[in-house]
């Protein structure tokens, strides 16, 4: 096999999947396995954890199908408003919960399922408030089955609580329309925090696989991703270069290892001797597996990025081989 080898440790998910239904109690827990679930394989991590989470996140309709397609039965809200009717009809026919950010996404769901986003400070998706009360004379109540909002900046407590006294209200006037409605504005961060900031539900990500946002700690949270580079070969150092740098000694013997920045490693920081190839990198080490990143959070701190980018990259030129 010429692939990396990820070995994911679906029982550590499973063991994350647990502390977070423990921290949320009796609240709705939907676990985020959008882009692959970070990286980890999104198939498996939902069939692992179905008997743990209220049901899952993805980014867009094909990361959701792809989960209905495993067998997942579970509720599935897509983040990613519908762009068209397509959309709409394609998630109407693998009954998935739709986003609605605007009139128009309203009009556009005809009384499909969905959760209503809510722009509280991030400016990235939702409606404002004063949009709200459209968009819900436009909405069927039964197709209202949630309201969420998403914090910038959880680590600040001063922007956090701005964000969800704005939530509040556009919670309370869902409810009066729906009052069964979901509402939920934590992720991993505002999971964290706890408290008042649980609200119907949480959603969370990061924490599912071991690692925690800026300015907060995952204790307790164990890492579920290892990433294995194989050798190639071992061979005589005969002067001249390190793959495309020039050698600053000379070396006894040197080895070849199949992995590069094409399979989501960072060019410019080194696993072995100088700069990556795009499939390649060489070192004084030996041996058939050598590991590559084993922390996603130390890998992100030698490539001035976090975690987040390093997990959805680094596995996706990989052979996954899941421990249970």
């Amino acid at each position: 096999m010429q692939k990396t080898l990820s070995v994911i440790n679906l029982a550590a998910i499973r063991q994350n999947a647990l502390k977070i239904k423990g921290l949320v109690k009796n609240r709705v827990f939907y676990a985020v396995v959008k882009a692959d679930a970070y990286g980890h394989g999104a198939e498996e991590v939902a069939r692992s954890i179905g008997d743990i989470a209220d049901g899952f996140c993805t980014a867009i309709i094909d990361e959701a199908v792809a989960l209905r397609v495993a067998g997942v039965t579970k509720p599935v809200l897509v983040f990613t408003p519908p762009l068209d009717i397509a959309d709409v009809r394609r998630a109407r026919a693998y009954d998935l919960t739709l986003t609605v950010n605007s009139v128009h996404t309203a009009r556009l769901l005809g009384g499909a399922p969905c959760h209503i986003k809510v722009n509280t400070g991030m400016n990235r998706l939702g409606c404002g408030l004063d949009e709200l009360p459209e968009v819900l004379r436009v909405l069927p109540e039964g197709s209202v089955e949630g309201v969420y909002s998403h914090l910038f900046a959880p680590q600040d407590n001063a922007a956090s609580a701005k964000q969800l006294a704005l939530f509040r209200r556009a919670a309370r006037l869902v409810k009066t329309f729906k009052p069964a409605a979901c509402a939920h504005i934590s992720a991993s961060g505002g999971l964290l925090r706890g408290g008042e900031y649980l609200l119907d539900g949480v959603r969370a990500g990061i924490l599912l696989y071991g690692y925690s946002p800026q300015g907060f700690k995952a204790e307790g949270f164990k890492p579920a991703l290892k990433v294995y580079a194989r050798r190639v070969q071992t061979a005589r150092f005969i002067g001249g270069g390190i793959g495309y740098n020039f050698a600053d000694k000379n070396y006894d013997k040197v080895s070849a290892y199949r992995c590069g920045y094409a399979d989501g490693f960072s060019r410019t920081v080194p696993l072995g001797e100088k700069t990556l190839c795009m499939d390649t990198f060489v070192t004084e080490k030996d041996g058939d597996l050598l590991a590559v990143m084993e922390n996603a959070d130390e890998y992100a701190e030698r490539c001035g990025t976090i975690s987040y980018e390093v997990l959805t990259e680094v596995t996706k030129r990989s052979e996954r081989v899941y421990e249970r």
